[in-house]
């Protein structure tokens, strides 16, 4: 049986981690994209930009929700999005010092 460690990890490791997750795909890179442009919450236009089929697209939109990246209403049988603004600081915020902190350890000289 497989043991998952991830919980032995610190709390803002693990988030670092799953925002990184979330970004991973460059599908839903350009959903964040399309909503930033947009300055406004849109619905079925995020299916028209993206080469992709609605409901890959819905899935992304899933990913991105989840994660507290987005967030959404569904109005009849339509989905509204928009960028969740104050969580793209947060995770900014933790990338940003996470980045510093690495950047605090760099060697004088690299080894490779």
């Amino acid at each position: 049986m497989a043991v998952n460690k991830k919980l032995e990890f610190a709390a803002d490791d693990l988030a670092l981690a799953e925002f990184a997750k979330t970004l991973s795909h460059p599908a839903r890179v350009a959903i964040l994209k399309t909503l930033a442009e947009k300055q406004t919450c849109i619905c079925g236009e995020i299916v028209d930009v993206l080469p992709l089929a609605q409901a890959t697209v819905s899935q992304h939109l899933k990913e991105l929700k989840t994660a507290g990246l987005i967030s959404g209403e569904v109005e009849g049988v339509r989905s509204c999005y928009c960028i969740d603004w104050a969580s793209i600081e947060a995770m900014t915020t933790r990338m940003e010092a996470f980045l510093a902190a690495l950047k605090a350890l760099k060697p004088e000289t690299t080894c490779c």
